[in-house]
């Protein structure tokens, strides 16, 4: 079996379309280069307006076909865009997953519209001026980003071996969750996965 890789300069090339998904690429500040990478779905479910097709005369057949599946037509010598003729049954599905950065601000362009950030939280505000020489983040920093941006769920992760999983030890993950607390926190774990629903629900899905 052969395997044929593409490989895409993010700076070159900082938006690319697969089949039903777009990633777009953003630069982070750290002390190599590093990137933020936001998943959006492109093809969401939706039904055709009809009511507006019928007022403005266009025919049933192949043109509301071609516009339910997503193609711009042409019609009476006219343009028709087909997100102008589809009611959208949910919000586009966004995640956003960031590398190693210290200035979570960066990412306001990249959270445009996200359900979920992904970001790193190495330490504790305690540890704010060892963050910044090393270009990580700390728990309190991405909080409140996440909170001025109104992320809805935020998941943290890439935290140093100083905090212990132990909760009673000192210091813990605890901190860090304690920290950053919001609505909808996660810490990140080894082979943790998550699942971002239609409706835009996030959850962790439960290990085996």
């Amino acid at each position: 079996m052969h395997l044929v890789l593409d490989f895409i300069d993010s700076d070159e090339l900082p938006s690319v379309e697969f089949e039903n998904i777009t990633v777009t690429t953003f630069r982070l500040l750290h002390r190599v280069a590093s990137y933020v990478y936001g998943f959006t779905e492109r093809k969401v479910d939706a039904d055709l307006n009809i009511e507006k097709l019928t007022q403005q005369g266009i025919p049933r057949g192949p043109l509301w076909g071609q516009l339910k599946q997503g193609f711009d037509v042409e019609f009476a010598g006219e343009q028709l865009k087909s997100h102008d003729y589809l009611i959208f049954k949910h919000k586009p599905r966004k995640v956003v997953i960031a590398g190693d950065n210290d200035q979570p601000d960066l990412l306001f362009a990249a959270c445009e519209d996200a359900q979920a950030l992904v970001h790193e939280a190495t330490y504790t505000e305690e540890m704010a001026e060892k963050a910044g020489d090393v270009g990580h983040s700390y728990a309190k920093l991405v909080a409140d980003f996440a909170e001025s941006v109104q992320l809805p769920n935020l998941v943290l992760t890439h935290f140093s071996p100083r905090y212990q999983i132990n909760p009673h030890a000192t210091p813990s993950i605890e901190d860090i969750r304690k920290e950053a607390y919001s609505g909808s926190l996660y810490l990140a774990r080894d082979f943790s996965e998550y699942t971002l629903d239609k409706t835009g629900r996030f959850s962790e899905l439960a290990g085996e």
